[in-house]
């Protein structure tokens, strides 16, 4: 069994997220500049066995597409593109995602100025991506 892989997609960089082999849990990975995140998530899918792809989907406080869908869209169709092929991806809700980062941040004692590094939020944020379709496709 594969472990399943998360992203965090922004128009700068991307927060990646990982699950354990048995799936049980998601792990904060790594933050990767949008740009590399293909040649990124490939490189990875060689070294270890991932059955699929997350990707947070930025939807509005109706459930639509926000804004930033426009940019998110080319960049997940590069990285389809990097993929193995058969490699599933699928879509998850990632609202509120960024707001419960900073909140499992704050109760973790993480000091302010290491809050406020856009990074650590990110993979954090594609840690609740991937917990959050765990939880619910089970």
């Amino acid at each position: 069994m594969g472990r399943l892989l998360a992203i965090d997609m922004g128009q700068k960089r991307c927060g990646i997220a990982v699950t354990d082999p048995l799936r049980i849990i998601a792990n904060p990975l790594e933050t990767v500049e949008t740009s590399r995140l293909p040649e990124f998530v490939a490189d990875y899918c060689r070294r270890e066995p991932v059955d699929l792809i997350v990707v947070g989907r930025p939807l509005d406080m109706r459930g639509r597409p926000s804004d930033s869908t426009r940019f998110i869209l080319p960049a997940l169709g590069r990285l389809r593109k990097a993929l193995p092929a058969g490699m599933e991806v699928v879509w998850a809700d990632e609202r509120f995602t960024s707001v419960l980062a900073h909140r499992a941040m704050i109760d973790g004692g993480m000091r302010r100025m290491a809050r406020r590094d856009k990074a650590v939020v990110d993979k954090i944020s594609a840690a609740i991506i991937l917990n959050d379709y765990i939880t619910n496709s089970i």
